[in-house]
């Protein structure tokens, strides 16, 4: 297939390695503040999805397990690394989780995964000159099952908001920022930025504290502790159902916050989500 064929070619010019024994490290995002220089960036729509790099011939999660596709579904995938996510669709973040993580992988749940990819991380070229490799390669796409993430030229902060409004009212999370002349460079930095309404971090469920009112008999809120060791309760954003099924202790979880508290506490902090990515051989009729 001639798009197949180009991602080949472009292996082997940029001098690419056609597989990874594990996945590299990956680029983390900043988060966007008002005063960044816009024009320098592309700007795409943040997807819920599971983070996934495809080295050639297989997919890797962040911590470096595999997720195993059925052959089917990456069998017309070019054999050059891509970076993405996988992707359901907006809101389904906790039905894909469950269903990339399995062992021995559902061929129904699969047939509604795609994978988003938003970069090429073994060309070592400028973000930009690796947006016109992606829309070569990928648009129309040679699977399926295999897209890119649209990517477009930011141009200034009121047209950025804008543009996030309506991500979230279609059910959007947020957008992304990536800054056109820069090479892929594992780590943080402001090279890849992300814009949302709301802060979000991770944390590790160290407790559950019952409910009273009208969630007696349920949980009411459970205690974290975040990497430096602080701790603090978590009491919205859960579902009945959620409540009545917590995340587990020992579990990491997302929340959402709006800045912070003169101690330094998480402002509004509320629950979004158990962060889920790791691979798993079955799923528990727990929280995914």
């Amino acid at each position: 297939m001639r798009y197949l064929s180009l991602l080949c070619v472009t292996a082997i010019l940029f001098g690419l390695p056609f597989a990874h024994a594990e996945p590299p490290d990956l680029v983390l995002a900043g988060v966007y503040e008002e005063g960044v220089v816009l024009e320098d960036y592309w700007v795409s729509e943040k997807l819920d999805g599971v983070r996934a790099y495809w080295d050639g011939k297989r997919f890797w999660s962040r911590g470096g397990n595999e997720y195993r596709a059925p052959q089917w579904f990456t069998e017309d995938f070019p054999n050059v690394p891509m970076d993405g996510e996988l992707w359901m669709g907006r809101g389904r973040f906790a039905e894909l989780s469950g269903a990339v993580r399995r062992l021995e992988p559902e061929d129904e749940s699969w047939r509604q995964i795609r994978f988003m990819v938003f970069d090429l991380p073994a060309v070592d070229r400028p973000f930009t000159e690796r947006v016109e490799l992606m829309e070569s390669a990928l648009v129309p796409s040679p699977s399926p099952f295999l897209a890119m993430v649209a990517q477009r030229r930011a141009t200034n902060h009121g047209e950025l908001m804008a543009a996030l409004d309506r991500v979230i009212t279609e059910g959007g999370e947020g957008l992304m920022l990536r800054r056109g002349s820069s090479h892929h460079s594992a780590g943080r930095s402001d090279d890849l930025l992300k814009v949302k309404r709301y802060d979000d971090a991770e944390a590790v469920v160290v407790a559950h504290l019952p409910g009273s009112g009208k969630y007696r008999g349920l949980m009411g809120s459970i205690r974290v502790e975040r990497e430096d060791g602080r701790r603090f309760h978590l009491g919205t954003g859960f579902s009945n159902k959620e409540r009545r099924n917590p995340p587990p202790v020992g579990a990491t979880i997302t929340y959402k916050y709006y800045g912070y508290t003169s101690s330094g506490l998480p402002r509004f902090a509320s629950f979004m989500r158990v962060r889920n990515d790791e691979p798993r051989e079955s799923d528990p009729a727990s929280f995914d």
